[in-house]
């Protein structure tokens, strides 16, 4: 799998004023041809409809995915772009779950995909390591999504705050996770763990931080 690495942001005075402020992103556009028939698509998916309204020359179509802070917007007259043009990312806590569940309900997947050292491979990510396993699928208009597998963050991706999960599944995933870790730190030790609730705890605030997690 090729290297993670990151750019540490400048401090330069330049960019000191904005550094701070909260940006959110709210809204992603995908340019569509047929908008009946991606909100078809979109309401196979699960997706919540926020909103399909008109105005004259203008319609918008809003979908929420679950556990998404952005949402997906398309209709009429709000981009220029081809469609087909788009293409954006799904993050997952298990992406082999998601897929299943994806083909289950009539969306075309493709196969699972990893980077490598020389670029795409084929499978899950042998170490499942997180960032590092991949598939995608298309809606109607051919705009992509490709599904990503992150697990935990690169230390500096995550905002200093409280710890939170965005859904009951994603904090199902990480009780999993920790679990699994907690069985292998217990073989080390050679013994049972009886304060395993604080050790639980511990793992999950580190590995959503992006921090060393203990051993």
């Amino acid at each position: 799998m090729a290297t993670l690495t990151q750019e540490v942001n400048g401090k330069d005075a330049g960019n000191a004023s904005i550094r701070g402020i909260d940006q959110k992103i709210e809204v992603a556009v995908f340019p569509v041809a047929d908008v009946d028939r991606a909100k078809a698509f979109y309401l196979k998916l699960g997706w919540r409809l926020d909103a399909d309204f008109t105005f004259p020359g203008l319609r918008v179509v809003q979908f929420t995915p679950h556990g998404s802070a952005c949402s997906l917007q398309f209709g009429t007259s709000l981009t220029a772009s081809s469609p087909g043009s788009g293409k954006a990312y799904i993050i997952v806590s298990d992406i082999e779950a998601t897929r299943n569940a994806l083909l289950a309900a009539g969306v075309d997947v493709g196969d699972f995909f990893h980077l490598g050292p020389n670029g795409p491979m084929a499978g899950l990510d042998p170490e499942r390591r997180t960032y590092g396993s991949r598939a995608e699928f298309k809606d109607p208009d051919g705009n992509s999504w490709v599904l990503q597998q992150i697990t935990s963050r690169l230390p500096g991706r995550v905002e200093p705050g409280p710890t939170s999960f965005t859904s009951a599944s994603d904090l199902a995933s990480a009780l999993k996770r920790a679990a699994l870790a907690h069985g292998q730190h217990e073989a080390r030790v050679g013994q049972r763990d009886e304060n395993w609730p604080a050790w639980y705890a511990e793992y999950m605030v580190r590995e959503q931080a992006g921090t060393e997690l203990p051993r």
